[in-house]
């Protein structure tokens, strides 16, 4: 029997003017996501987030920034008969990841239109909360709200596993260019932020896989890991790195 896969939209009104980065940074190149990221190999990354986070049958999942799919296509490969719900702003992601989800043969799909800053699960039901190359596109205001989100849906003893850029290259960039002209206080590009004009920087939310990196910086110097704890999650640590697209990730860990 195919996959049960359900569609919902949990944006509210004041919601509806959020911004947000599509796959590929623009609407229009979202079909040719899936190709992109077969050729740059992502599919390693995929499969080994999901090797990382030990998911089993039965278990619920929830991938934030789930975009099309792939991530939870790789749960689902791993764990056949997982309760999996996928969380994205961009509806047109969502809706080719139901195509491609219906496919499976065994497990039950929530695709779900909304932003991470409020996750539309209830409270400690989740055994896993996953993430792949979606909280770059994050600022870290909005990462202290996901985090703590993350928390409030974990069970006891769920884990999350979160692969991202290490942002390694952004701090370097961003320390190297501190007190030079043009990057003081009143507007420069400091550690941990960047400048995306009037209006913008704050309101970005998860995007998805190759495209526009635009707060990687705030995951350097353990960055992650002190976003995990400060909200109440325990053991955060990066437990793996690979080098990919030119750059290095890092998969972090926390358990509730």
């Amino acid at each position: 029997m195919p996959s049960q896969v359900r569609m919902l939209d949990d944006v509210r009104p004041d919601e509806s003017d959020h911004e947000f980065l599509p796959a590929m940074s623009r609407s229009w190149l979202v079909p040719w996501y899936d190709l992109t990221a077969r050729l740059r190999g992502l599919g390693r990354l995929y499969r080994r987030t999901v090797e990382l986070a030990r998911i089993r049958p039965g278990q619920r999942v929830l991938d934030v920034g789930c975009g099309t799919g792939n991530l939870s296509r790789e749960v689902l490969r791993a764990a056949p008969d997982a309760v999996v719900t996928g969380l994205d702003p961009d509806g047109e992601s969502l809706r080719r990841a139901a195509r491609k989800l219906r496919r499976r043969r065994r497990g039950e799909v929530t695709l779900v239109r909304g932003f991470a800053h409020r996750l539309p699960v209830p409270d400690a039901s989740q055994d896993h909360v996953v993430s792949s190359l979606a909280l770059h596109h994050v600022p870290a205001e909005e990462k202290e709200r996901l985090a703590g989100e993350i928390a409030r849906v974990l069970r006891p003893g769920g884990r999350v596993t979160i692969a991202d850029f290490a942002g390694d290259h952004a701090s370097a960039h961003e320390h190297a260019s501190e007190g030079s002209p043009g990057h003081g206080d009143d507007g420069g590009t400091h550690h941990g932020q960047h400048d995306h004009g009037p209006g913008r920087g704050h309101r970005h939310q998860p995007g998805h896989g190759p495209g526009s990196r635009t707060h990687d910086a705030d995951n350097a110097d353990g960055g992650i890991e002190r976003l995990l704890t400060a909200a109440g999650l325990a053991d955060a640590r990066t437990v793996e790195r690979m080098p990919l697209l030119g750059d290095s990730v890092i998969l972090v860990q926390a358990h509730r």
